[in-house]
């Protein structure tokens, strides 16, 4: 995890088994694998870019087997990531600056159209 936010994530989310699974899993990661997992997450942000620019739609069969694609890296790399979690993540590329900025390096209104999309793909899986 990157240093500059590990605290704030341990304050915000600390007490939660979505927590307790990432410390666990990722205590032995080195710097290389860090780096190799954030890379494979950030390139799926790059998909939904390249998605966009072609024009499909947020809930596009493209875009929802991206958002797909997502959960599963979250999930196989970092924690379980459940349509309730995903659902909350999508929600802050967008209303957290640091985040919209980092996605958004794939083109304006990446990171809008890939939680637009996770929304889609959450609709009716989160019980909301």
């Amino acid at each position: 995890m990157n240093s500059k936010y590990e605290n704030e994530a341990r304050v915000r989310w600390g007490d939660t088994d979505a927590y307790r699974q990432h410390t666990e899993k990722t205590k032995h990661y080195t710097k290389e694998k860090w780096a190799e997992i954030n890379e494979g997450l950030m390139a799926i942000f790059a998909e939904f870019a390249a998605c966009r620019s072609v024009g499909a739609s947020a809930d596009s069969a493209e875009a929802q087997a991206l958002a797909a694609k997502l959960q599963a890296h979250i999930t196989e790399h970092y924690y379980t990531c459940t349509h309730e979690i995903l659902a909350g993540l999508g929600q802050m590329y967008i209303a957290d600056e640091r985040f919209r900025q980092n996605i958004d390096q794939y083109g304006d209104g990446t990171a809008a159209y890939a939680s637009a999309a996770i929304a889609a793909y959450c609709k009716g899986r989160t019980g909301k």
